[in-house]
């Protein structure tokens, strides 16, 4: 890329920060627009365009954007996990599973990805395969309610109420507005495991 170009493209994704600071959106995506006019494979810009489409409720334009990251940089994880968190917002839980799996594949540490891929499997009724992804979100973010709250339930759910109950005691000793919750969902008590 000539140099002219690449300040005309730092120039307009500048431009369309600024227009996000100030919360024009339709002004941030006609400079994004510039930049692919200026290269149609910057992912920067398809990426901040299906943000953008994503923010709006625009799911198809912005799976579609995504769709198009992923063609140019098929090992970016993130952009697999975009894919997949937009196909989970449309409710193609099915083509969101394997999405989530493949940000796994080229990201194993890909915590949210590990969540969003259990979210999936729960929606369609695998609970059992549920409680792996869990367990990895979990370690890999050890004080996050979310992934310890989606595993009791799906414990409880299983009939694991042992498991359940270990959960509830450990979210209660950080997160008590969680475990209370669970408490009132489950009948359990914190503290009584």
């Amino acid at each position: 890329m000539a140099l002219s170009t690449r300040l005309q493209r730092t120039f307009c994704n500048q431009m369309a920060a600024w227009c996000m600071l100030f919360r024009r959106r339709d002004m941030a995506m006609t400079w994004y627009r510039r930049m692919l006019a200026l290269d149609p494979r910057d992912t920067l810009a398809l990426a901040s365009l299906g943000f953008q489409h994503a923010r709006a409720g625009e799911n198809r334009d912005a799976l579609a954007l995504f769709d198009q990251v992923i063609a140019i940089t098929p090992d970016d994880a993130d952009a697999h996990f975009n894919r997949a968190f937009l196909l989970q917002e449309l409710n193609d839980h099915d083509a969101a599973i394997a999405a989530f799996g493949a940000a796994i594949a080229r990201n194993p540490e890909h915590d949210r990805a590990h969540y969003g891929l259990a979210l999936s499997l729960i929606a369609t009724h695998r609970l059992d395969e549920a409680v792996a992804p869990l367990r990895k979100n979990t370690k890999l973010q050890p004080m996050s309610p979310y992934g310890w709250y989606q595993l009791a339930r799906v414990q409880r759910d299983l009939g694991r109420l042992d498991e359940t109950q270990k959960i509830l005691d450990h979210l209660a000793t950080f997160e008590p507005k969680v475990a209370r919750q669970l408490e009132r969902e489950t009948g359990l008590k914190a503290g009584t495991g």
